[in-house]
């Protein structure tokens, strides 16, 4: 048995008055986060110096002892039962136990513990971590009980860890900085803290804590209760979840078990899932109004924070104000929420939102109402999609059953309302899947594991999306326009089913990185070299299943009152961005079809490209949006 860590650096002293003080701020600056974390504040002030002082004393009171897995053999001559024998064949076992020969006492304020964080990181970056950064490799392999000789990385040490180290990371989030920066970090705790076991009721409980004068993330440990010398340390590594079906899911990756006889079945939720989420969103609906009716050579004055339209709108029949209480029309770049106040007080103004248009725009919403066409499968242009809080024992089913028939078992995993592709990750790993539920509220779709690819000269066969920007006019009577250009978007390396962690492989967003290559292909020099390389599919009957794609979805979202479907608010228009791929399917009759597969609606999409070369871009959205006059613009009707 070993004994766990023990070190104290020094720090700053004081009297007890700069001590109260100091506690103060301690307790102001971070007593939210201990407070959410269920810290118990007579721990506090010896936390604080632990810190400051950087204090490990876990050593004084705990060690770590290997357990053997052993088995029973018999004697041959007498036929009588031996000594156990260690089974060379097993995984080496670990546990934490109390050493302390006088215990270890819940009320006392310094039973609260510093576990140091072994490796840090975000998942896109941890082969490269592991690749790079001396001995890191190593560590790992031992901390998870890999066998690794050598010097140089091996790719497949690399990828042994990889996937293990899902039974080994915790993860934690930062509140502020930009949307990359709180991006999930995953971390591992130290051979200490990793070798504590699970118990569905454990001893001790752990939370991730950042301490922020040093910008430094340690992991709190503190008792439940009193503990006797040679008491085990463990903690519930599904902490917070009472559903037995759900933590039976979630501590698939340490204890595996057969979920194939649960349903897999995904009906659309009940109303009561709509309405909790309009409450979330504090979304206020509007009162029923008449449309709004101006003289038809009337000039629109328009209100807008959106930078592309104070630069490209030039129709004459509209102008812009700073002032707010001054417009006719309000094109907000965030959500606007406060309807009911709007419809009341002035009802006459227009402005570049639904109501409720979250059920489009936000991941696991935009799944649940697709269903209304497909059933509990979806429809044939929405991939597989489970959300991950309130469907993951029908996931692990599906994807059990899909394992069992030795189906594909590629999936990605998304955050609700994050774009970018940021937080996102393809992976055919069942834990990592289980485990991205503890991070950010995420979906998961099946992987198009085998799309239609596009050739470009210099890599090869590569992945590509296309954008679509669509026109919401009205929700009764639907009406929906398409812009009549679209965008496409490249991988920039030939695809295949591996490196499942290269960005440059398995995605198309490149307009963000300038350190990466963007390709670029209009859209009328794509579509006679898409035809070339596809003479069988005509670009135009392609776009026919596109568009009906969309008339689907947009019928579906506005089939039922609010909110579980958009409101019909007569002074909402709105512009969104239809994402999508095409994938290879099969005809009833065998033949080959080109399916299209919508991955995402965004509101209120960067324009920057549509502006640059098509400088008629907004006046021909204002019109068909606000005058009514969609000819003469470069848009089709779709309903």
């Amino acid at each position: 048995m070993e004994a766990g860590p023990g070190r104290e650096r020094g720090g700053r002293g004081g009297t007890p008055e700069e001590s109260a003080r100091a506690l103060a701020e301690f307790a102001a600056l971070h007593g939210p986060a201990l407070r959410a974390s269920g810290v118990p504040e007579r721990y506090w002030g010896r936390l604080l110096h632990k810190l400051e002082h950087e204090v490990f004393d876990a050593g004084e009171m705990f060690g770590i002892m290997q357990v053997e897995e052993m088995e029973e053999t018999e004697d041959e001559a007498t036929g009588e039962a031996r000594r156990k024998q260690p089974n060379p064949g097993s995984e080496l076992c670990y546990k934490v136990i109390v050493t302390s020969e006088s215990g270890l006492q819940a009320d006392n304020p310094n039973s609260i513990f510093l576990i140091d964080h072994a490796w840090t990181c975000r998942v896109e970056h941890a082969r490269q971590q592991l690749q790079q950064v001396p001995g890191l490799l190593h560590r790992m392999a031992n901390l998870m009980g890999i066998e690794f000789h050598g010097e140089v990385p091996s790719a497949e040490a690399v990828a042994l860890v990889l996937e293990e180290m899902w039974k080994f990371n915790q993860t934690y989030q930062l509140a502020h900085g930009t949307a990359e920066e709180k991006v999930p970090v995953w971390y591992v705790m130290d051979e200490f803290g990793s070798r504590i076991q699970h118990a569905d009721i454990p001893s001790f409980a752990t939370a991730p804590f950042f301490y922020m004068p040093q910008q430094v993330a340690y992991t709190l440990l503190w008792p439940l209760r009193n503990l006797d010398t040679g008491e085990e340390v463990t903690r519930d590594f599904a902490y917070g979840e009472a559903d037995p079906l759900i933590r039976k899911c979630m501590l698939l990756p340490w204890a595996p078990a057969d979920m194939l006889d649960l349903s897999s079945s995904t009906p659309e939720p009940p109303t009561e899932y709509y309405q909790a989420i309009l409450e979330e969103n504090k979304e206020k609906l509007p009162l029923a109004i008449s449309p709004a009716e101006h003289p038809h050579n009337h000039i629109f004055k328009v209100h807008t924070d959106v930078r592309q339209v104070l630069s490209h709108l030039t129709h004459p029949r509209f102008t812009f104000t700073e002032h707010e209480a001054d417009a006719d029309i309000l094109y907000n770049f965030s959500h606007f929420k406060d309807y009911r106040r709007l419809s009341q007080e002035r009802p006459q103004v227009l402005l570049n939102q639904f109501p409720c248009e979250n059920l489009l725009t936000v991941k696991d919403c935009l799944a649940s109402i697709a269903r209304r066409v497909g059933g509990p499968e979806g429809p044939c242009w929405l991939p597989r999609t489970f959300n991950l809080r309130t469907e993951l024992p029908q996931f692990v089913s599906y994807f059990q059953q899909r394992e069992r028939r030795g189906e594909d078992n590629h999936w990605i995993c998304k955050p609700w309302n994050l774009a970018r592709s940021l937080d996102t990750h393809v992976t055919k790993n069942l834990h990592s899947i289980i485990r991205h539920r503890e991070s950010t509220p995420k979906v998961v779709s099946k992987y198009i594991e085998s799309p239609v690819l596009f050739h470009r000269e210099d890599v090869g066969d590569v992945k590509f999306d296309i954008r679509y920007i669509v026109l919401l006019r009205s929700v009764q009577p639907l009406r929906l326009f398409v812009y009549d250009v679209f965008w496409l978007r490249f991988s920039n390396q030939a695809f295949a089913l591996n490196d499942l962690d290269d960005y440059e492989k398995h995605f198309t967003v490149m307009n963000y990185d300038p350190d990466v290559q963007l390709k670029q292909v209009h859209y009328d020099e794509f579509i006679p070299q898409f035809e070339k390389q596809y003479p069988e599919f005509s670009w135009s009957g392609v776009q026919a299943e596109i568009f009906g794609a969309f008339k689907e979805l947009f019928q579906v979202a506005c089939a039922k009152p609010p909110p579980l479907g958009l409101c019909n608010y007569p002074s909402s228009r709105a512009v969104y961005a239809v994402d999508l791929m095409l994938k290879w399917d099969n005809h009833p009759d065998g033949r080959k079809l080109m399916q299209p597969q919508i991955l995402e609606v965004n509101f209120n999409p960067d324009c920057e490209r549509a502006c640059k070369y098509h400088p008629t871009f907004f006046n021909d959205i204002f019109s068909t949006l606000f005058l009514d006059q969609p000819s003469g613009c470069h848009v089709t009707c779709l309903i």
